[in-house]
């Protein structure tokens, strides 16, 4: 088997990514080799381009453990770069890629012929417990960090999970869930967020026994009404540099929240994502993307 590959990344969040179109292979096997980091390529995903009825390309995304993601908000970005400058799609404006979240927007931003950035319109983020999943009992539905500043507009606030109390290693977080077609649990915390042992909590969180389909996890700290800076376990991948999805999660929390305006600079290890969301309607990603080398995978 030999399939041509290349490897890139969107702040950090690094992926392999090939055309998959007319190709069968066991996709969640390969996925395990390629993104092992020690006898494979080493990725946080691999990122298949396959042919869609619905928009102008599919991507298809499989996390390091060989599990299947409805979205990636980074891999999306680095995705439409490999499809716009191989002309696999060739279009002037917004590329529409289809998701396991739906059809997505994805506007190139690109300079002297080069995508080096992209702007995505993510969808809209979902606070209800039944859509994230949370499966916590109905009684314990509805807590809240602040009840008065909580801008819910037509929400169902009877399953909000806000505030909600998870406790792991000794350390207990107040966890806001919310879904961007996949599900993650944010924590505000006063600590830094470097302090905090990801690599140990993490992997708890995620298997947390109140969240069916498992979950993202997210430290945030509120620096101001303009910045946040966050660390990520991902669901199926461990510690990444930056998640895409998880970003946008965490704006549309602290903007329900009343803590930061529409528009934040968002700080995560391996770069900056500029995350924008008004209170209703879709979140808005934009963020850089980079080619670093392509390849031949033998297996």
């Amino acid at each position: 088997m030999s399939i041509r590959f290349s490897k890139m990344h969107g702040a950090g969040n690094d992926y392999v990514v090939l055309d998959a179109r007319g190709q069968q292979h066991d996709w969640a096997e390969l996925a395990r080799k390629m993104c092992d980091r020690h006898y494979g390529v080493g990725a946080d995903g691999l990122l298949l381009v396959v042919p869609s009825e619905l928009a102008d390309i599919r991507m298809r995304m499989f996390n390091p453990d060989g599990s299947e993601a409805e979205m990636c908000g980074n891999g999306i970005r680095c995705f439409a770069k490999y499809v716009i400058e191989r002309r696999i799609v060739a279009k002037e404006g917004a590329l529409k890629v289809e998701t396991g979240n739906g059809v997505l927007d994805v506007t190139p931003i690109a300079a002297n012929g080069k995508v080096h950035r992209a702007r995505v319109s993510m969808g809209e983020p979902r606070f209800r417990a039944e859509d994230i999943p949370v499966a916590i009992p109905p009684g314990e539905k509805g807590f809240c960090l602040k009840p008065s500043q909580l801008d819910i507009k037509s929400m169902h606030t009877e399953s909000l999970v806000a505030g909600y109390p998870i406790t792991v290693d000794g350390r207990t977080f107040a966890i806001i869930g919310v879904s961007m077609g996949n599900p993650h649990a944010v924590a505000f915390i006063d600590e830094p967020v470097d302090s905090v042992p990801l690599e140990t909590i993490g992997p708890k969180v995620e298997h947390h026994p109140i969240f069916p389909r498992r979950v993202n996890f997210h430290v945030v700290n509120l620096l101001g009404r303009d910045r946040l800076k966050a660390r990520t376990w991902e669901r199926g991948a461990g510690i990444t540099l930056a998640c895409g999805t998880g970003a946008c999660a965490i704006q549309a929390v602290a903007r329900l929240l009343g803590l930061t305006d529409d528009t934040v600079q968002l700080q995560m290890p391996g770069g900056v994502l500029t995350i924008t969301w008004p209170g209703h309607g879709p979140v808005i990603m934009e963020g850089p993307v980079e080619e670093v080398f392509e390849g031949e995978w033998r297996g």
